[in-house]
């Protein structure tokens, strides 16, 4: 990935992104789990600055397919380049690391895989089975990649009843281009538009400070409802590295919550936004939220 900005060019973080450290029991206890046994998680591959938070509630967001992604989307941290071969345990393995460490609410994600025939889909569906066999009162929310929009690898994962199904738009409609790597817009509201016509509670987030207008914003939230989608998030872009596509302003806190009224103006039945907010985050509040619709 070529380098697009020197340092000087780096804004500096205002203080509502200071993250406060949870170092509570519970999250020493799963970040032992998750080094000893090596697991892969979105929460220390993708930076996430709620690791500890999410960690201490017994939440934690696992990456399954790997830890190499076939995109190399310009504001992601994760590794990109060509991945191994699924392992056909880690849905066992991912299983039983959930009843270890004891999680009310698991997300499972996973890196794009573009160059299996089924993008991974049916290994999806079988660690989301494996997940309910061994953990049967935990909650499972998904987090999966576009899958090209086919109806039949949708399918394929949404007949493992998860009880969450999320995939993120990312960004407004014109800044899709710059920024994820053969993603399309388009393509990405098809495929929650299908999720949800097939019964499912779908969920999408985005980021703001990458050089979007407030219009936009507005916009990519009602194409979003447009496509049946119940659940929200909005979170600042916190770029990860300087080789990655730099920020272009740091949306103030007051500006998170009148997205988060307009969101729910529009009718979703639960927005989270707010500068650290990512996909993941409070995950549990959200599912509650939308099976009890209420503001």
């Amino acid at each position: 990935m070529p380098k697009l900005h020197d340092r000087g060019d780096v804004l500096k973080k205002p203080d509502w992104l200071k993250i406060r450290l949870h170092r509570s029991d519970e999250f020493a206890r799963v970040r032992k789990i998750v080094e000893e046994r090596g697991l892969h998680t979105i929460c220390s591959s993708g930076k996430c600055p709620n690791q500890a938070e999410c960690w201490s509630r017994r939440t934690a967001t696992f990456m399954i397919l790997g830890e190499i992604c076939t995109r190399g989307c310009r504001f992601c941290a994760t590794r990109t380049g060509r991945p191994l071969a699924p392992d056909a345990d880690e849905p066992q393995k991912v299983a039983e690391s959930i009843a270890l460490m004891g999680l009310r609410y698991a997300v499972i994600t996973s890196v794009t895989r573009d160059d299996l025939p089924d993008g991974g889909a049916a290994h999806w569906a079988a660690t989301v089975e494996a997940i309910r066999r061994r953990n049967p009162d935990t909650v499972i929310e998904l987090l999966i990649p576009d899958l090209d929009a086919r109806p039949e690898l949708l399918d394929t994962v949404l007949a493992s009843a998860p009880d969450i199904v999320g995939h993120n738009i990312e960004t407004v409609e014109r800044l899709t281009p710059a920024l994820r790597s053969r993603a399309r817009y388009r393509t990405s509201l098809e495929t929650l538009r299908y999720l949800g016509e097939r019964g499912a509670v779908t969920k999408s987030g985005m980021m703001v400070g990458l050089g979007e207008s407030d219009e936009e914003v507005l916009r990519t939230l009602a194409d979003l409802r447009g496509a049946g989608v119940g659940i929200v998030t909005l979170g600042q872009y916190l770029r990860p590295t300087l080789e990655h596509y730099p920020v272009a302003a740091y949306v103030a806190p007051e500006k998170f919550e009148q997205y988060r009224r307009q969101a729910l103006e529009m009718g979703f039945s639960y927005c989270a936004s707010a500068p650290l907010v990512r996909s993941s985050y409070r995950a549990e509040e959200a599912l509650l939220s939308a099976k009890n619709p209420q503001r």
